[in-house]
């Protein structure tokens, strides 16, 4: 059983920065998981942001390439997303993922946290 929850989010204006916190609370090993960072806006399917691996391989949808950063500590069990020169197409509800077999809604084993509000507004 896995539990995720987030923390971070808010306004901030464009261009600005803003660090995306996520807590696990797990029974396993949480290196066997991928973790993720979704997003959604009202009336559209969830979105993949950015992925990490157990051995730290990354992945970032081409929108947020070199402006998220996406990390991982397992001693920790903290999943984060620093997101600098933020833009008002970033705002969303941001969800941390952690899925084993797969990623996202299509994983055998996927859990999510409650979401996190992120409002780019000048």
């Amino acid at each position: 059983q896995v539990e995720l929850r987030e923390s971070g989010g808010g306004l901030v204006e464009p261009g600005g920065s803003l660090r995306l916190n996520c807590t696990v609370s797990s029974d396993t090993f949480l290196s066997i998981y991928v973790m993720a960072w979704y997003r959604q806006t009202p009336g559209n399917e969830r979105e993949l942001v950015a992925s990490i691996s157990g051995h730290g391989t990354t992945k970032y949808r081409d929108s947020v390439k070199g402006r998220f950063t996406i990390s991982r500590d397992d001693t920790k069990k903290t999943l984060n997303l620093l997101m600098n020169s933020v833009k008002p197409e970033d705002t969303a509800v941001y969800y941390c993922h952690a899925g084993r077999n797969g990623l996202g809604p299509s994983a055998l084993y996927a859990y999510w946290g409650q979401g996190t509000q992120v409002t780019v507004i000048s």
